[in-house]
């Protein structure tokens, strides 16, 4: 067990506020005296973990029910589901030991007939992504059996020669006849799209979206999407992975009408002429050794406007918690420093060096309200889910605790996508016994719903 010690100075502290470490402007920000208490926040499974560039990890098939999954510790790929009035749940394991890393974790989209699609993903491996799907809407029981699909093709991997398969995205987008759109790091190693206008039976379209040129077969532009279900997809992402690229930089487009966009409604390419390059896209934070390479958290659009959530580590011990958002009357992004959230979380072993010191607590949007966000810093030593909302774009946060005092860190919290305005706000984070690494965890799925949303 990895136990951690709350002593009364950190207990204080919390009581205090905690707001030494938050913000840009200390002196205006506020803490509310409430807490989520002990008995409000309840455990989805006691054996489960996912990683962040699997999404969406949960949704709303209805106001009541969450869908969701993620794997266990004997590699096991589980799906859930969770009634919000009942607190029903029911289980079903979807991929016995399949593998035993959190990459793996299924992602989720609702069919246009009703029936909930899954997608997954070894990680790093030849052997392709898998797909499934039910047969009577959100009984989970009603999955069928595992597809295991190759998206590739000869001219591809001629052009990009580096295939290995690891993530999954999927996507509907209603006013493009219900096509279903998957993303993931497939060919060249690079964020790949494949489209469908079957619902999966089979893929018409493959594409490599983004690459350097001339072509390197070790880079790997990491990526974090977003759709309503409409007619866009969102994305942010970096130029690598953080502990490769020094200077990694944040950078911004959508998809829309088989073309890709930047911020400022400007074309990129259309789909015959994809990829296109990081730097082709919008700029959302251009990286320094001062103010440090960047990590990506999550991203969401209202009302025609992207928001970002997104870190930067100007030490690997000093990670700091970044949220932006496009200005279109100015034709910029807006950014501000919400908190420093720490170092990595996972429990580096003595005599070791940590393999990933990006590995942040983590933050995730409220979709429908992107003034409010849920994260996971390091509060004394611990890990703990705080909610921090704005009513001035950023200038200041209003903080909420939803842990505290814990024994435990977590981590990697998640508002389910696809909410309705009725039906209520539920925060999933992982809670960590042990996390020495992605294929060494003992992890809990946590839950906690918002009264206040």
């Amino acid at each position: 067990m990895f136990r951690k010690n709350i002593t009364l100075l950190s207990i204080c502290l919390l009581i205090l506020g905690g707001l030494t470490n938050c913000g840009q402007n200390n002196k205006s920000a506020g803490q509310k005296a409430d807490h989520a208490t002990s008995d409000s926040v309840q455990t989805l499974t006691d054996n489960g973990a996912w990683c962040w560039f699997s999404d969406p990890r949960a949704i709303y098939y209805s106001d009541n029910q969450i869908i969701t999954g993620w794997v266990k510790n004997d590699g096991s790929v589980e799906i859930a589901s969770l009634n919000l009035e009942t607190q029903q749940k029911e289980f079903q394991n979807i991929y016995p030991q399949m593998e035993i890393d959190d990459h793996d974790n299924p992602a989720f989209t609702v069919l246009p007939d009703g029936n909930v699609f899954t997608m997954f993903a070894w990680h790093s491996s030849k052997k392709g992504i898998i797909y499934n799907q039910t047969t009577e809407g959100a009984d989970i029981n009603t999955f069928g059996k595992n597809v295991v699909y190759m998206p590739r093709t000869e001219e591809l991997l001629k052009q990009f020669p580096h295939e290995t398969y690891t993530y999954a995205n999927p996507y509907i987008l209603e006013k493009e006849n219900n096509k279903l759109f998957a993303f993931g790091r497939w060919i060249g190693y690079k964020p790949n799209m494949i489209i469908s206008s079957d619902n999966g039976n089979t893929w018409e379209e493959q594409y490599v979206v983004i690459s350097s040129k001339p072509f390197d077969a070790n880079n790997r532009p990491y990526v974090k999407y977003y759709s309503d279900g409409q007619s866009k997809i969102h994305l942010v992402f970096t130029d690598g992975h953080p502990r490769v690229e020094p200077e990694n930089s944040v950078y911004y487009c959508y998809y829309e009408n088989r073309a890709f966009w930047r911020a400022d409604g400007t074309k990129i390419c259309d789909l015959s002429g994809l990829p296109f390059t990081t730097h082709d896209a919008s700029l959302v934070y251009q990286a320094s050794e001062e103010q440090g390479r960047a990590w990506i958290a999550d991203i969401v659009e209202k009302d025609g406007t992207p928001f970002i959530l997104y870190s930067r580590h100007p030490k690997e011990t000093d990670h700091r918690y970044h949220y932006a958002y496009y200005n279109k009357a100015e034709k910029k992004w807006e950014d501000v420093e919400i908190c420093k959230a720490g170092k990595w979380f996972p429990q580096t072993q003595p005599g070791e060096t940590e393999r990933e010191q990006h590995y942040m607590g983590n933050m995730t949007f409220h979709p429908l309200n992107p003034n409010t966000v849920y994260l996971s810093r390091e509060v004394e030593g611990t890990f703990e889910i705080e909610k921090f909302k704005t009513k001035d774009s950023g200038a200041t946060w209003e903080i909420t605790p939803i842990t505290t005092h814990s024994v435990y860190d977590n981590v990697r919290p998640y508002v389910p996508r696809y909410q309705t305005k009725n039906a209520k706000t539920v925060i999933l984070w992982m809670e960590n016994k042990k996390y020495i690494h992605y294929t060494n965890y003992d992890s809990q799925i946590k839950y906690y719903i918002d009264p206040e949303l």
